[in-house]
């Protein structure tokens, strides 16, 4: 038997609120008026101000708080709490997410950001399931706003269209009551005042709910870390109170208390008890909740060795689309990311450092990638270099067929025995693989005739090298699996269990005091597969795709319009620009674009021809005006130039060898392509060459049962909170269909 208690929104209001409740605390009141700069007493009177809502927002939170208050003061306390819109806030505040105070501001810009929009209504539609009532919907200009109940649904826009929509409801056998309201709240007319809010909200140091709170945007307990991002979306995000109270019954909650005047909610609640719960919803009691075995999903070690809420990252994507903003977003989330070195110069690599450093207080840890070098003494050495000048603690390994010397520093630089003579090194390798021989070569020390030589180089210590033999050169193994960009396109089932039966044998042959943990990486777009990836002995998971398309991903808005339309079939295989003679593959999306085929059919050519001078005169015309859109002559240009400056070896082999000529210009439309999206460019979306894996068509199924349809709401720690906490329902309802059989 659980109880939830409930907190009402604006609606609920009337003269004469507070009263009996408000004298009861009279120093909260006293700081209310001094915040405030009115008296809240005197405003629960003014019928006037009640009906502007800069004024009604902070008097109904300071009712609803105070009532809370009040009634904590027989002594009970509640399983769950909730708030409709507004009443969130005080929900938050009796979890003890942020102080009376801290709620008052929080909720007095709130009020004043939301009485500047207007232009809209709203109307309640009674008699019309949501699901029908969206069906009518799309297409205009009209949302759903509210969706109370199973017989209630309240709409926003427009007032023209909330006319033309209410017309419709009607000749449909609904019915539609307006609302007096000048504003369309909880819809995408307030969006401008959502994003105005975000500042002041991520002001606020928010501590995690001591109680569960259903969140009006996902219908489901809040996650640590997303508190902010969710009030912020509850702005212009319909409120799904009937989720919020379908998944309270499915929890076992058989009775709610309204606090606060009216008793709207209540009545609500007798209605939707009125209605079966849908079938694949029934109640059953939870093995524990969600977010607490979102939690507790995968390695508690991982977690506290990287500082985490949840074993989980946000993989690194290439030319800086893992970008600060996503990093420094993961980190003060409680969770992290790797920044995307790849491609970068040097000094674009430093500079994003900084700017990450400058970002994340004490405690809110990051990383970056690290790529194999095919010059091993070049641009991997300097990286590493930089990496250990700046003192970065983590990084994310990539495309290494092997064990490198700089890789080798990195790790080990630091590394040392403590008194109890434990070896311990001081900095993580995240070593992303496909292949087990791969991997067991990171699974092992280094080579001691490799220790021997960075120690006669200067490169380590003797002290170094000997913590170093004792410990693997990764300890942190993801295996990547049907992935985004270098791909070996292998397949998960297979994979993780050879990698885990592998990680086991390695650990009992080298005696390490601590286990390697392996993570799984690749396909990872919705709670159901993360959740396989647990099942199948992921110690963590990495995601990649998803997050392109969120706001923080430093790529264009084209892009992101071009990855929030794909499916889950829209991907395809191109060649890799940077290893095109090798034939080497990479994972993009087909959907909307020419590159896969443009890029396919340079490589055919490049096989079958010496030199430019063999291509007839048609194919080397469409290659020219349609793929590259200048000469092959000035494609030249740009690529000597560019070899003179930088690597004037391969420039002399390229003079010399028409071969290696022709494939250094058709690899210039690969970089091209990239510049093309990254920039947005305008009428070149043709040629958009984007990185991306089947995850993302599955992300976006999920992210329209979440209210993320729209990337422009879609945050790198929302949908880390999202796949985590629908991982763990997935684990929880298929653990309680197994043992109810």
């Amino acid at each position: 038997m659980s109880v939830v208690w409930v907190f009402p929104g604006q609606g609920s209001h009337r003269r004469g609120m507070g009263d009996g409740v408000l004298e009861r605390h009279p120093d909260l009141c006293a700081r209310a008026d001094e915040i405030l700069g009115y008296s809240v007493a005197e405003l629960c009177r003014d019928v006037r101000r009640l009906r502007d809502t800069r004024y009604v927002q902070p008097a109904l939170y300071t009712v609803d708080a105070l009532t809370y208050l009040t009634r904590c003061e027989d002594g009970d306390r509640p399983d769950y709490l909730a708030g409709h819109s507004l009443g969130e806030y005080a929900a938050l505040f009796a979890a003890g997410c942020f102080d009376f105070e801290t709620g008052l501001r929080l909720v007095r810009r709130r009020g004043e950001l939301m009485g500047e929009a207007s232009g809209g209504t709203m109307s309640a539609v009674l008699g019309m399931p949501r699901e029908r009532l969206e069906d009518l919907l799309a297409g205009t200009g009209v949302d759903v706003a509210n969706d109370n109940s199973p017989e209630q649904v309240v709409i926003a826009g427009p007032k023209e269209e909330i006319q033309a929509a209410s017309q419709a409801v009607t000749e449909a056998g609904g019915k539609c009551v307006p609302l007096n309201v000048r504003t369309a709240f909880h819809s995408r007319y307030m969006r401008d005042a959502a994003e105005a809010f975000r500042e002041t909200l991520e002001s606020v140091e928010y501590a995690d709910p001591r109680i569960p709170v259903i969140s009006n945007v996902t219908g489901r307990p809040h996650g640590g870390g997303s508190i902010a991002e969710s009030l912020r979306r509850q702005i212009d995000s319909p409120v799904r109170w009937l989720d919020g109270m379908r998944y309270l019954m499915r929890q076992g909650v058989d009775r709610l208390e309204e606090i606060g005047p009216g008793d709207v909610l209540t009545k609500l609640w007798e209605v939707t008890r009125k209605y079966p719960v849908p079938p694949e919803e029934k109640p059953a009691p939870a093995v524990a909740a969600s977010t607490d075995l979102a939690a507790n999903l995968g390695s508690r070690e991982f977690r506290e060795d990287y500082g985490l809420r949840h074993a989980y990252l946000a993989g690194s994507m290439f030319k800086g689309i893992a970008s600060t903003d996503l990093v420094i977003r993961m980190g003060k989330a409680g969770l992290m990311g790797f920044f995307g070195a790849g491609g970068l110069t040097l000094a674009e690599i430093e500079d994003a450092i900084e700017t990450v450093k400058r970002g994340l207080g004490t405690g809110e840890g990051f990383g970056m990638n690290l790529l194999y070098g095919f010059d091993e003494d070049g641009l991997e050495r300097d990286t590493v270099e930089l990496y250990l000048k700046h003192d970065v603690r983590h990084v994310e390994a990539a495309a290494y067929p092997h064990v490198t010397p700089a890789l080798v520093r990195y790790r080990f630089t630091g590394a040392h025995r403590d008194p109890s003579g434990r070896p311990v090194a001081v900095r993580h390798v995240l070593a992303k693989v496909s292949r087990p021989e791969v991997a067991t070569a990171f699974m092992a020390p280094p080579p001691e005739p490799l220790l021997r030589r960075l120690v006669g180089r200067g490169e380590l210590t003797p002290d170094e090298a000997d913590a170093a033999a004792s410990l693997p050169v990764s300890e942190d193994i993801c295996v990547e699996a049907d992935s985004a960009g270098h791909t070996d396109g292998r397949s998960p089932y297979g994979l993780m269990p050879a990698m885990v039966s592998l990680r086991d044998r390695e650990n009992t042959r080298h005696g390490y005091a601590k286990p390697i943990r392996v993570g799984a990486s690749g396909g990872l777009g919705a709670p159901e597969a993360v959740a396989a990836a647990f099942v199948l002995g992921a110690d963590f998971v990495v995601t990649g795709s998803v997050n392109q398309c969120s706001v923080e991903a430093g790529t264009s808005g084209e892009v992101k319009d071009m990855l929030a339309g794909l499916d889950v079939q829209d991907t395809t295989y191109a060649p890799a620009g940077d290893m095109f003679e090798l034939g080497a593959r990479v994972q993009v999306a087909r959907k909307g674009t020419l590159f896969p085929a443009r890029g396919n059919k340079l490589y055919q050519l490049y096989r079958q021809h010496a030199a430019l001078d063999d291509l007839d005169g048609a194919t080397a015309r469409t290659v020219q005006d349609k793929y590259f859109r200048r000469s092959f002559t000035e494609v030249w240009d740009e690529t000597a130039a560019y070899l003179a400056a930088r690597k004037p070896g391969e420039l002399s082999r390229a003079e010399s060898n028409p071969r290696h000529k022709m494939a250094l210009v058709f690899r210039w439309y690969f970089v091209n392509s990239i510049r093309l999206a990254l920039a947005g460019t305008p009428g070149r979306r043709v040629d958009y060459q984007v990185h991306c894996g089947p995850a993302m068509g599955s992300f976006n199924h999920y992210a329209r049962t979440i209210g993320l349809e729209d990337w422009r709401d879609r945050h790198v720690d929302l949908i880390a909170d999202h796949l985590m906490t629908g991982a763990a329902e997935v684990l929880d309802s298929r653990l309680r269909h197994l043992t109810s059989r």
